[in-house]
Order: structure tokens, then sequence, then C-alpha cells
């Protein structure tokens, strides 16, 4: 059964409490807090105040995924801010072993991120230093954008890279994440599924947490 970690850039940004408030009594596994800043994708969403109080909120693991250049300029506020877990592109780190050293060093967890032009052979030397690899199945920046199909092999050969090295690293997927396609990331091997828009657009959002749950 795959974790979900509903994105919170999709919720109703009036209505923030309320979605967490939701999210909390939903089936939802992880809280998912993507940071963009305009420079690495063609984006800005919220920072470091908005996760701070969003994490207060909660006892659900708290998942940053840091779209931004220079993530460790900010690795230690976002750990006072709430993150339990916190994830940056292999793009933009050009010593992403020291980056992973100081994320795990301030006590959090430590994801790597890849574009959707991103080899995953590029993780063969770090995987064994990290938690988790985020698969972006769309270019990041923008929610509500369609899944790329050919992430399918590339979550199925990291699944096989991983195994075959006999590693705990769970594999987490975001981008155009539905009850229609759902199934076929997990079969593939993904371990966590990042939804935004097909949960918080939905009629009942604590309904399709609970159906997405159970594929």
């Amino acid at each position: 059964m795959a974790l979900i970690a509903p994105s919170l850039l999709a919720s109703n940004f009036l209505k923030l409490q309320e979605e967490c408030t939701m999210l909390n009594e939903s089936e939802a596994d992880w809280f998912h807090l993507d940071v963009m800043d305009g420079r690495f994708v063609p984006n800005i969403s919220f920072g470091l105040p908005v996760i701070e109080q969003i994490t207060k909120t909660t006892e659900k693991l708290c998942d940053v995924h840091l779209m931004i250049l220079e993530p460790e300029k900010y690795a230690e506020a976002f750990k006072e801010a709430g993150a339990n877990m916190l994830t940056i592109h292999l793009e933009v780190c050009p010593h992403l072993h020291r980056n992973i050293e100081q994320i795990k060093s301030l006590g959090m967890q430590a994801g790597v991120a890849l574009n959707p032009h991103t080899p995953i052979i590029l993780l063969q030397d770090i995987l064994q230093d990290i938690d988790m690899v985020l698969i972006m199945s769309v270019n990041p920046g923008f929610g509500g954008q369609k899944f790329i199909p050919h992430s399918l092999k590339k979550i199925a050969a990291l699944r096989k890279m991983i195994d075959d090295a006999k590693l705990n690293v769970k594999i987490e997927v975001d981008g155009g994440i539905s009850l229609q396609n759902a199934k076929q990331v997990i079969n593939a091997g993904a371990d966590v599924l990042v939804a935004g828009s097909s949960i918080f657009k939905s009629a009942d959002p604590k309904e399709t947490i609970r159906q997405l749950k159970q594929l």
C-alpha cells in the first residue's frame, strides 16, 4: 500500500487551516510542501513563514520539496520551521553529498529529486546515503500538468537499482497523479504518491485520498 502525500500547493490558501484539518482527518500519510524560488523553476510558491504555520497543525510527516537554487543556505531554517524530510534537486547541487550530510546532521530525512530529463544512473553514488528519491513525472513549477508516461520506465528502473543494492530508499512520484494512473505508478515501484489537483479539486478530497490508499 503506497503512502499518500497531498500537495498543499493545490489547496485553497484562503482556507489553509481548514485544508490542514481535512488532511489530518483523512487517511493521508504525509503533508507535501512545495517551495519554489522563481529561479530554478518558473514559479514562486510559499516559503518559511507559511510552512512554519502548516507544520504546527499536524503530527504527520512534513515532506518539504525544495525547487530552489542553493538549498544549503536554507536547510537549517526549514528544520526550524518543522520539516521532517527535506528533498533537494540533483540538478542544482554540484556538491550533493555535502548537501545530504548537512540535511542529515540537522536531524531530517534527506531526499533527492530528479527532473523528467535527468537519468537515474546519476544517483548510483549517492543512493546509499539518502532516504528517498523523488521522481518528477511532470516538469516542476506548476500543478495540474499531465503525467509523462516515460516516468513509469524510470520508476521501474530505479526500483530495480534500489532492490539490487538491498537499500531502504523510498521512491516518491510527483506530477499528474490521479485515480486513473496511480495503480500503474504503484505497480512500477512507487512507495509514495504526491497528488495535488486530483485531491484538492475533487468533490470529496477525503474520499479521493481513501480511494488512493486502497489501490
